[in-house]
């Protein structure tokens, strides 16, 4: 596995990923934490099936409210310093509720305000660390940085604050959130380390100093109504700037219809472990860890994956992947084979994430990457929610496999539909550095910034 910070092949992601990475990958520790403690602590308090599920509820609804306003924000202000300050928001959010839950004063209705707000900053907090991506790494590192990130959360979130917080919950249920209070505080000085300023100017480099303050001035100076006005304005700007870019378009659409039937067959994986592969509790966690192990591997080595295999194939082959993950969980009654399929799904994840995230970076002007993040988070975690629903109703009404062959026929459909969109020299077009993306000078350039060679990532 490469270094983080340095290649036998090239440059390094330099420090100032190393610190974004280390930031990220600390803050999504965290939350993995309080995700598995949250409905441990709401399930010792009562057994009401609709307060156990409102966890999950007051979890989607920011991503649902907020990703989409959260984007214009995230480019009218400094994204480095709305990390710090959303970070230090949620030390005293963590740090409240995880003494109140020690003193034995913690009502319901508090861990419930809490998350609300700390699932509305990671919003925000996600929206920018996706825009200061292009600004911290050499363009032609994309794929390496974004590797790198999707396989820490993946690492933490999925692989380490499972048994963790399930440890520390059981020490004492106050652990976990106080533990949440350390993380958000270790992010927050890892990113006060990356030096610089991150605003977003039109026809500017990343990182500069200056910044167009224009849309902010109007929305102070105009009153409410100018100032949603302004903010609708963005959103459109940024939502016709998706649909004037075929593979954007094309990706984004993807990613939200297979996302809803990928949701659809996790939502009912846990009785289809039970029911056909007779797996206990443990067992149903092995399956989980399949798909995070082929996430981890992904994130390891994706970058010279994609090099090899090109980013058009990734594409491709991913297709074909999903597909076949939702035929083997639809016939197989062997969980051998489904953890099989559902490693190659975390592999397939992973480097779908990569490849799209890479694009997006590419295409997008610096002054719209917060709204095409939050754009972009906005049709993933709507996919997610219409696809949980979507999962039990077919499952309860048809039976549990029919989850699993719509997604079947889904994504052979979604293959056979844009196989052609994304052909090698379409992607080898994209994978070219934009001229909007090069620096007018050195100065503020990523660490090693070089014009990308199309030829090696068709």
């Amino acid at each position: 596995m490469a270094a983080i910070g340095e290649t036998a092949t090239g440059p390094g992601l330099g420090s100032r990923f190393i610190k974004l990475w280390a930031a990220n990958t600390t803050s999504a520790l965290g939350t993995g934490l309080v995700t598995i403690a949250a409905p441990l602590f709401v399930a010792s308090r009562t057994s009401d099936p609709l307060t156990v599920s409102a966890i999950t509820i007051v979890t989607w609804i920011p991503w649902l409210l907020f990703t989409l306003p959260g984007g214009v924000f995230v480019d009218r202000v400094d994204r480095r310093r709305l990390m710090i300050r959303l970070d230090w928001a949620r030390v005293v959010v963590m740090t409240v509720l995880g003494l109140a839950i020690l003193l034995g004063h913690a009502p319901l209705w508090l861990l419930f305000a809490a998350l609300f707000l700390i699932q509305t900053g990671e919003v925000l907090f996600r929206s920018a660390g996706q825009a200061m991506i292009p600004a911290v790494v050499p363009h032609q590192l994309l794929e390496r940085a974004n590797g790198w990130l999707i396989g820490g959360v993946t690492t933490t979130q999925q692989m380490i604050a499972g048994p963790l917080s399930g440890f520390l919950f059981v020490a004492a249920a106050s652990i976990p959130f106080l533990v949440n209070a350390g993380t958000y505080l270790a992010s927050a000085v890892l990113t006060a380390l990356i030096p610089g300023t991150f605003r977003a100017v039109a026809g500017q480099g990343h990182g500069d100093d200056t910044a167009s303050t224009s849309s902010a001035t109007s929305t102070a100076k105009g009153g409410l109504k100018q100032g949603l006005a302004s903010v609708r304005s963005d959103i459109a700007d940024s939502v016709r700037f998706l649909m004037g870019q075929r593979i954007l378009r094309t990706m984004s659409v993807l990613i939200g219809v297979l996302n809803i039937t990928l949701y659809a067959g996790g939502a009912v994986l846990v009785l289809l472990a039970k029911e056909r592969f007779h797996l206990t509790s443990v067992g149903y966690g092995l399956l989980m860890t399949c798909m995070a192990i082929g996430g981890v591997l992904g994130s390891a080595f994706g970058d010279r994956l994609v090099k090899r295999v090109t980013a058009t194939w990734t594409i491709r082959i991913g297709l074909i992947l999903e597909a076949a993950t939702h035929l083997v969980l639809a016939v197989s009654h062997n969980p051998y084979f489904a953890g099989l399929a559902l490693f190659a799904l975390g592999l397939h994840s992973t480097l779908w994430y990569m490849v799209s995230s890479s694009l997006r970076q590419r295409l997008t002007p610096p002054e719209m990457m917060g709204r095409s993040a939050g754009l972009n988070l906005f049709v993933i975690f709507g996919g997610n929610a219409v696809g949980a629903l979507l999962g039990g109703v077919l499952a309860k009404q048809f039976g549990l496999a029919t989850p699993y062959w719509v997604g079947f026929v889904v994504a052979v459909v979604v293959a056979a539909t844009a196989w052609r969109v994304f052909n090698p020299a379409a992607v080898a077009r994209a994978y070219a550095t934009p001229t909007h993306l090069l620096e007018p000078n050195g100065a503020n350039a990523p660490e090693g910034a070089t014009t990308v060679d199309s030829d090696s990532v068709q």
